[in-house]
């Protein structure tokens, strides 16, 4: 298996023949207004481009996966991403909720259950219940989901999606054991309330229980992530944590 990270949420996972899309966040640098504007310095967003060699690869895609797409999360699904979607005519796995968005723009949406075990290319799929910020705030940023896959001779996949810690992600880590975790580790803040997504310490705590390896991303891309990549790799080997978790820049392949 290979996982490439395009920037932000936004990964290829590939598995012999299958390229799956996650979150194809795919406008050029500055297209989106900012997501703060007093907490951290107004930029437009993205804050950083593409990476050069991105269309290539981004063409070869044969399957799509969206974690949440309503309430303004161009982060996650912008208008490029939404055409390439729908110009490749693409199977996209979604969160039922967000079923009519997608179909509204002509794109091929296979809406699923939560935490039903479903079928997904050659394996199974499972949805995962997301909160994405605390109170209030995570209420109007609206539902979302995560995703475990099971594909044939390949270790097992959890992305998490934009979450804080939940008991649902702790009953993954501890119960469906996947090998690979994908965490959006960014620490998005809006102008009020706590974070929307995991603090650095829920951060460490999700990777201590992960049983396999963790792959960090949704980092240095949107102007409203309190976490850096420099921040986390420093806490990662303060707490003697880097060895299990990797930190990629945009544009990397891993081999998994």
């Amino acid at each position: 298996m290979e996982i490439r990270l395009i920037r932000n949420a936004c990964v290829i996972i590939q598995s012999g023949n299958h390229r799956i899309l996650v979150d194809p966040c795919l406008g050029p640098k500055g297209s989106l207004p900012p997501y703060a504007f007093f907490r951290k310095p107004p930029r437009l967003n993205p804050v950083v481009d593409l990476p050069p060699d991105s269309s290539p690869v981004l063409e070869q895609v044969t399957c799509g996966l969206v974690t949440h797409c309503r309430n303004g999360h161009f982060d996650h699904l912008d208008r490029p991403g939404m055409r390439l979607l729908s110009r490749l005519n693409i199977p996209v796995y979604c969160n039922r909720t967000d079923d009519a968005f997608l179909r509204r723009r002509n794109i091929q949406a296979f809406p699923l259950d939560l935490q039903i075990r479903s079928p997904f290319l050659d394996g199974f799929i499972t949805s995962i219940p997301t909160r994405h910020g605390h109170g209030l705030t995570g209420f109007l940023m609206g539902k979302g989901v995560g995703y475990f896959l099971e594909l044939p001779d390949e270790k097992t996949v959890y992305i998490a999606g934009d979450t804080v810690m939940t008991p649902h992600v702790r009953d993954v880590l501890q119960n469906l054991k996947p090998e690979i975790c994908i965490i959006n580790a960014g620490t998005a803040s809006l102008d009020f309330g706590k974070p929307i997504l995991m603090t650095l310490d829920e951060q460490m705590d999700f990777i201590r229980m992960a049983p396999g390896k963790v792959v960090a991303v949704h980092l240095d891309a949107f102007n409203h992530g309190l976490t850096t990549r420099a921040m986390l790799n420093e806490r990662l080997i303060n707490e003697d944590l880097h060895r299990k978790t990797i930190v990629p820049q945009d544009g990397e392949a891993l081999v998994c």
